[in-house]
């Protein structure tokens, strides 16, 4: 029998607070990331110091935000009423510390716990708060959370408000990089959230007038809308919703005290319920609530006092309770949708008419699909149990409780040989592998029925268990994993367009990436430089000097399991699948995977230089 070890008090630690944040850090801001990812740990610490500027707003003080990246130094400066000047260390650097546990000050806050700035002070190398108020300025400068040096109170002509600066510590987000459409979608959300507010970023202005309204019709075509925007405002609700004529899935934004819960929660819940209740009793029909829903595009945003989340995050919410003398968040929204979209429809007879026209529409494929989907579902259990299709990980999406549960993937790989590498690479615990089987079909201009059919489409829709909502995905990152040649990209093209004709809020919503691995290795005896271009080929010959070896990889089942672990771990390079809001969906599938147009001919040609580049740097 091995040896006992010793438990005694040398064992007892006592962790400071800037310790156990780094040390922790998914357990205050979710995954780290190098910033491919909305949800990656360095956007958390902008909307954590963001988050503050809000409050501010809301409470009636200060209309305009400004906030500059450059360099990965980032300022956010509100003109708020300023940080007590004599808590102004104590705010950023002292755990359950804030003005939030006052709700006489912050009645319906987004952050209440009093850790957001403490977390950001923490996990940056260089962070600097600074408060202007009542004619006098008061800073503090600090590294790691420790810190080196505070100036004030002394005199100041400055506007009143709150300045931070602050740096993500290099040593805890490896070689991150911020991608300004994340950053840009968030203060949109922002503005969306609180109209008249006014926020300034590198130079550009983001303002909202019509709220929700706007975000329906900023993120979708218009052509591709039903009928009009339905917006809707009470006190401390606000809905906005359409339906849409391609789209097959629900889609929703859901708010609460303009936190954008990606989760949905108690509300999103309430609203879903609401909206099928209100539409059957307006109708006067039983109408199946999947019908109801399909293809909606919606947003809805509460106002809570101390609302309560299932992670620290605020993904999800989990309060029943509106707060003070108000009802239950689903009695609170039920009777808002009940009566004021109710009244909306009675006064709106068109967009009526075009809804019922499209519950009936989605009723009668439903019923036709209802025999086909029960096949697919005995399909899709069989082949879970006797195929190698999906090699599954431990944590889900859907695991609220895990820390991990962000960093949940599903790489979609071509073949055996390049979904055995990877499945010999991975990390169990997060990271699932779906194997394809050949070319999946070309899905465009094709019904929602070819993907029950279809066995590659069936199994992948019942991994992603996406086929009613996107409420159960099992993955929060789905990775297409293919080769770096014209078959890889064919395939690459062919799963993207399935994704976008069926379920394109996947890519909305900043689900969908593209895995890159390096095109060469270049190496001597003592080192190995791995190069994703034909510049960093280039590079690393320069700097391994005399005659390194050169290997071309063709495939991803060429690159050993000992070598593809770095390739999907720290070293992870994931490119985001977005989405031109310029262009429709239907317009974009056309475009690319319609019969060949003069205009896609055109497009070929132009950038046919840039293939024939490529195909010329790999010969040399």
């Amino acid at each position: 029998m091995s040896e006992i070890s010793q438990y005694t008090e040398d064992n007892i630690r006592s962790l400071d607070w800037k310790e156990h944040i780094r040390m922790r850090p998914g357990m205050y801001i979710g995954k780290l990331g190098d910033g491919s990812s909305a949800d990656d740990g360095i956007y958390i610490l902008l909307k954590e110091t963001i988050d503050n500027c809000i409050d501010e707003y809301v409470m009636g003080a200060g209309k305009t935000i400004e906030i500059s990246i450059k360099d990965n130094v980032v300022k956010v400066r509100d003109y708020g009423r300023g940080i007590p000047l004599g808590k102004v260390v104590d705010v950023v650097s002292k755990m359950n510390t804030g003005g939030k546990y006052d709700s006489r000050a912050f009645k319906k806050s987004v952050g209440l716990n009093g850790v957001g700035t403490k977390a950001v002070n923490a996990l940056s190398s260089f962070f600097k708060v600074e408060s202007v108020r009542d004619n006098q300025i008061k800073s503090a400068e600090f590294t790691q959370g420790n810190l080196v040096s505070q100036d004030g109170p002394s005199d100041s002509t400055k506007r009143r408000g709150t300045k931070v600066l602050f740096t993500p510590d290099e040593t805890i987000f490896k070689k991150y990089k911020y991608r300004n459409e994340y950053v840009e979608r968030m203060l949109k959300n922002y503005v969306y959230l609180n109209p008249g507010l006014t926020i300034m970023f590198n130079g550009e202005k983001y303002y909202s007038e019509n709220g929700l309204k706007d975000l329906l019709e900023d993120n979708n075509n218009m052509e591709d809308m039903l009928y009009p925007v339905i917006h809707l405002k009470g006190e401390d609700i606000e809905v906005a919703l359409t339906h849409s004529k391609t789209q097959y899935s629900e889609e929703y934004h859901s708010f609460v005290n303009g936190q954008n819960t990606t989760q949905g929660g108690t509300h999103q819940a309430a609203f879903r319920e609401a909206l099928v209740k209100t539409i059957r009793d307006f109708y006067g029909k039983s109408y199946d609530p999947s019908d109801v829903r399909k293809s909606i595009i919606s947003a809805i945003s509460i106002k809570v006092m101390e609302p309560v989340f299932e992670s620290q995050t605020k993904t999800k919410l989990g309060s029943t309770d509106m707060g003070g003398d108000l009802p239950t968040v689903r009695t609170y929204i039920n009777d808002f949708i009940g009566k004021h979209l109710d009244n909306y429809l009675h006064r709106n007879t068109e967009t009526a008419e075009s809804l019922q026209k499209k519950i009936m529409q989605a009723e009668r494929e439903r019923k036709e699909l209802s025999g086909i989907r029960k096949l697919a579902k005995d399909r899709a259990k069989k082949a879970s149990l006797h195929n190698k299709k999906l090699r599954d990980c431990r944590v889900h999406l859907t695991d609220m409780k895990s820390e991990r549960r962000l960093e949940s993937t599903l790489f979609i790989t071509e073949g055996d040989s390049a979904s055995g590498s990877i499945t010999k690479s991975r990390d169990v615990n997060t990271q699932a592998v779906f194997s394809l089987r050949g070319k999946p079909l070309n899905s465009y201009g094709m019904s929602k029925k070819i993907v029950y059919e279809n066995e590659e489409f069936n199994l992948l829709q019942a991994a992603l268990n996406i086929e009613d909502s996107m409420e159960d995905l099992r993955y929060n990152n789905i990775v297409i994993a293919t080769d770096a040649d014209v078959d890889g990209m064919h395939i690459r093209l062919l799963l993207i367009t399935f994704f976008l004709q069926f379920f394109p809020e996947l890519i909305k919503e900043n689900h969908l990436y593209i895995l890159q691995t390096p095109l060469f290795r270049v190496r001597n005896k003592k080192e190995t430089i791995y190069c994703y271009s034909e510049d960093e080929r280039r590079s690393a010959m320069e700097k391994l000097s005399g005659k390194p070896e050169i290997t071309r990889f063709k495939g991803l089942g060429e690159i050993s399991p000992d070598e593809f672990k770095h390739f999907i771990a720290d070293d992870i390079r994931l490119e985001p699948v977005m989405l031109d809001k310029a262009m429709s969906i239907e317009n974009l599938l056309e475009f690319y995977m319609g019969k060949n147009t003069p205009d896609r001919q055109e497009f070929i040609i132009n950038n046919l230089k840039v293939e024939v580049d490529l195909v010329h740097a790999e010969q040399q």
